[in-house]
């Protein structure tokens, strides 16, 4: 993977900014530790650090091709996982190519198809086209959003960069914040409304849409989206399918001229994928599959179950590593290590976070790095086949709120009566769900528990995974490792996405479908575990720490956050038994000590990045 940043501006000599980009090139190192590179040809300047993955020793970005007098250039993040195909058919259409990377791959692809190349590929990725035939930038995303994009359009330019902090070096881009903006931090955060950046001037390009800026200014077109069709398979022929489709999304993406390890919680869907990548190596003759866990000092002294969070998962990580053959790794961070972190996951994301559930992934990614640059992993199964609770309690599914955050009145009552009044987190709230509800691509016909099924699942792939997706994407490019997300691949998702409930629970279990796909492949006692979610730290001393660090941040009167919150009921929280509570306020892991460390993680962002609120 890599970072890429740019900027168009028609009216100006850009030859005299080379430093300018080169400061917000910079600023995505993590993100490509190998390789630098500019190029800039008025009107137009490219920025990109890579990371390499895919022919290492070619395939420098920004990559240029010319056709007669026509100057192409691109700038790209991601794996393009049906490269090879289109390697043969291009060739096949008279074109040559120099490098074996998916990066001039992609360039020719434009350069044959135009625009609809996009319509073809089969991968992750976020990328920038300078077409010098139409005098225009092309840019798109993949379909579930898994590479980043933000853009910034202002009277004089347009600037785009895979992190809003690239963004944010450019002058005509400030650290400025709406009552939207701050709408989303405190009601919808640490999830974001998809297309919205939260800083007034920076924008989202939405997973499946393409952008293409020219003189005339800019034009969203979107190319893919969710499909709503009847399902004709039975279980049996379903099962197949499902087992089919991520058999080959898996093999595809275990492609690289680097190592590639897979992560292993011991949970179904860790576990499917490290499977299918120990049978495909043995097959291939390439050895010995890395896996690697993540756990805290003391865990297993404090863990206590609870309806969330129902068991341990060192054991069946030791019982998957046994029946697997694998070389495993455990990593194990300890609270300080954690609480320290959660300041750098900040300056990673530019924005609050998932507290604990970013920083403990930041520091795994960085100890995996340390033997591997490219991982596989399980994220996005739940959304996909149903398997978080919310799909499965009535008092979730009918909530009439997004069911991951389920506590918005505590959440508005963190705030002042100023704040409150001018936000409107309530509503705002309220806005986003029905915005979300009404974009559902109904069935004809459906009704009843079928139709809220689809609504729920069209919720959770389109609001809830990317927060995930954004979390996995700037925790592991924060330390130059590629995390790759097969149960992502588009094809199996749309499949997926219209499957009758009844047969996406086959045998009374969430992810039934998956379970009985994945039937042989792993072991019964595996194969049928209760969900368990991303391990969090369940030492008091983390709960101890991050209420006295938000203490800490109320007793101080410069803190940027007083003007914003109720310091009182904070207080009161931290003084009585919500601040232990095991009751999620946002997500399955947020709880009571996660909401000061998120407190905490916005002042932090606030004094840190300078934030201006008007």
């Amino acid at each position: 993977m890599c970072g890429i940043t740019g900027f168009i501006q028609w009216n100006t000599d850009l030859t005299r900014q080379s430093n300018l980009l080169l400061q917000m090139t910079n600023t995505l190192v993590s993100r490509g530790p190998d390789a630098s590179g500019t190029w800039i040809s008025n009107p137009c300047a490219f920025g990109h650090r890579r990371l390499s993955v895919m022919d290492p020793e070619n395939g420098a970005q920004p990559m240029i091709r010319k056709r007669e007098d026509t100057t192409y250039t691109i700038v790209y993040n991601g794996e393009i996982y049906n490269a090879p195909e289109l390697k043969l058919e291009l060739q096949q259409r008279g074109h040559s190519f120099t490098t074996q990377c998916d990066t001039e791959v992609l360039l020719v692809a434009y350069m044959e198809w135009g625009p609809d190349c996009v319509d073809r590929l089969n991968g992750i990725f976020a990328f920038a086209i300078w077409d010098g035939k139409e005098e225009q930038v092309f840019m798109a995303r993949d379909r579930l959003g898994v590479k980043p994009f933000f853009y910034s359009e202002t009277k004089d330019a347009f600037i785009f960069g895979s992190e809003p902090k690239a963004l944010l070096q450019h002058p005509d881009v400030e650290a400025v914040v709406h009552a939207d903006g701050l709408a989303e931090i405190f009601i919808i955060g640490p999830a974001r409304t998809p297309g919205h950046g939260v800083y007034a001037s920076i924008k989202e390009l939405r997973p499946g849409q393409t952008l293409t800026y020219d003189r005339n200014g800019s034009r969203i077109r979107t190319y893919w989206k969710l499909e709503s069709a009847a399902h004709e398979d039975n279980v049996e022929d379903t099962a197949a399918k499902v087992k089919e489709l991520l058999q080959d999304t898996v093999e595809r993406q275990l492609a690289s001229d680097v190592p590639v390890c897979s992560l292993l919680s011991g949970g179904l869907d860790s576990s499917a994928l490290s499977s299918l990548a120990v049978r495909y190596y043995n097959r291939t003759g390439q050895g010995q599959i890395h896996t690697y866990s993540v756990d805290y000092v003391d865990n297993d002294k404090h863990f206590k179950a609870h309806s969330f969070q129902p068991g341990a998962d060192a054991p069946w990580i030791q019982r998957m590593v046994e029946d697997l053959n694998t070389q495993h790794h455990w990593i194990e961070f300890d609270t300080p290590e954690v609480v320290e972190a959660l300041e750098y996951s900040t300056r990673t994301r530019d924005l609050p976070g998932m507290a604990d559930v970013d920083s403990s992934l930041y520091l795994f990614c960085r100890e995996i790095k340390k033997g591997a640059t490219v991982a596989i992993s399980g994220e996005a199964a739940d959304e996909v086949f149903g398997g978080y609770p919310w799909f499965h309690r009535e008092e979730m599914l009918n909530a009439g709120t997004f069911p991951w955050a389920v506590a918005p009145e505590l959440r508005a009552n963190l705030l002042s009566p100023e704040i409150r009044a001018w936000i409107k987190p309530l509503e705002y709230l309220q806005d986003r769900y029905s915005e979300a509800v009404g974009e559902v691509p109904r069935l004809q016909g459906e009704t009843g528990k079928a139709a809220q099924m689809r609504v729920m699942s069209y919720l959770n792939i389109t609001r809830f995974m990317p927060t995930l997706l954004d979390r996995k994407d700037r925790m592991s490019m924060g330390v130059g490792l590629e995390v790759r997300v097969p149960y992502c691949d588009h094809r199996l998702v749309q499949y997926v996405w219209n499957i009758p409930w009844e047969i996406k629970v086959t045998g009374n279990r969430e992810k039934g479908i998956l379970r009985k796909a994945l039937e042989g492949v792993l072991p019964d006692d595996v194969l049928y575990r209760k969900k368990s979610p991303y391990p969090k730290t369940h030492n008091p001393a983390y709960l101890h720490e991050v209420r006295k660090q938000a203490l800490d941040m109320l007793d101080d009167p410069s803190s940027p956050i007083l003007p914003l919150i109720d310091a009182a009921r904070i207080r009161e929280i931290a003084a009585s038994p919500e601040a232990s509570s095991n009751l999620p306020w946002f997500g399955q892991l947020m709880s009571g000590p996660q909401l000061f460390a998120y407190l905490t993680q916005v002042n932090y962002w606030l004094r840190t990045y300078k934030v201006a609120i008007r």
